[in-house]
């Protein structure tokens, strides 16, 4: 019962308070790959904790000491007779399946209609691009100035003849390198689940402010990527020209409204984190991640020895 108390206490707390605490770190531009894994880690912890507060209110601690046998035995007889089971932690556990049953409803529709909208426009591209092989890209006439990728299967890099008229082919090069960085780290996968989080709970605060935080975490970690074979001065100018960009809601574009402030971002880069900062950081990761699961295992691994070693004293 303690274990399910602290576990619903976290929840709560951290629901509130990590969005709070992270979006105070001045080291997340710095490291925006560790970042975007520390506000995954985030929302991953609220949501372990939740439904692991459900299951240890519902299953007493000393089922776990007599085995996997007897605990299996036991869940098999609370599942089929209600056996053992209170009205409250029949309670608990629906609200625990309920929340589990939210979260893969809103993951594939947010899923489903991600896929629908870029084949649709895949194939309006077919219809009104031509594929440039020396840029390795699709381009589309158009006056907007856009650079966008589309991710999926058939995965494809945009330019409009706006940017092109607009940008000098060094500038086209580290533009389209940003957008092969989105393409390659899979940031769509990241950012659906950030999506499917935000749609799923809309009114818990870290499941919102992880949509936008990753959102522009992973075009700092495409700049930076781009920025390893290209100049950070050719990087900011492109961005200049496609600050004005709006891109498909659905694609991943290299302007929009950070585009000012990743401007700055290149033309001042910061010093990476040292060692310990980093290590600092991927341990919060491993603590956001395995904390939920160790408050909800600790009484039953007490409960566990308890048991076995009464078992070898009466023995």
């Amino acid at each position: 019962m303690i274990a399910a108390a602290v576990l619903a206490l976290y929840t709560v707390v951290a629901a509130i308070w990590l969005p709070r605490l992270m979006r105070t770190a001045r080291w997340a531009d710095r490291a925006p790959r560790l970042a975007i894994a520390m506000w995954q880690a985030a929302g991953a912890s609220v949501v372990a904790s939740a439904v692991l507060a459900a299951f240890a209110f519902a299953v007493p601690a000393d089922v776990v000491g007599h085995g996997l046998a007897g605990l299996f035995e036991i869940c098999a007889a609370m599942l089929s007779d209600g056996q053992g089971l209170t009205v409250a932690g029949a309670g608990a556990l629906l609200a625990a399946g309920a929340v589990l049953a939210r979260l893969l409803s809103c993951g594939a529709a947010v899923l489903a209609r991600t896929s629908r909208e870029r084949r649709t426009h895949a194939e309006m591209l077919g219809l009104l691009g031509r594929r440039d092989r020396d840029l390795d890209a699709i381009v589309l006439d158009h006056d907007e100035r856009l650079a966008y990728c589309l991710p999926g299967r058939r995965a494809q890099t945009v330019i409009t003849t706006g940017a092109l008229r607009s940008l000098t082919p060094e500038q086209v090069a580290a533009v389209l390198a940003h957008e092969r960085a989105h393409l390659r780290g899979r940031h769509h996968l990241a950012l659906a689940a950030a999506h499917t989080l935000a749609r799923a709970f809309p009114k818990v605060p870290v499941f919102g402010a992880a949509r936008v935080e990753i959102a522009r975490l992973i075009e700092l970690l495409a700049d930076d990527v781009a920025a390893r074979r290209h100049p950070r001065v050719q990087i900011a100018a492109a961005l200049v020209g496609l600050a004005t960009g709006r891109a498909p809601a659905f694609a991943l574009g290299a302007g929009g409204d950070t585009a000012l402030l990743r401007v700055r971002r290149m033309l001042n880069p910061a010093s990476p984190l040292r060692r310990v900062e980093r290590l600092t950081g991927v341990a919060s990761v491993a603590l956001l991640l395995s904390g939920p699961a160790a408050v909800a295992l600790v009484p039953g691994l007490a409960a566990f020895v308890a048991h076995h070693c009464h078992s070898l004293l009466t023995f």
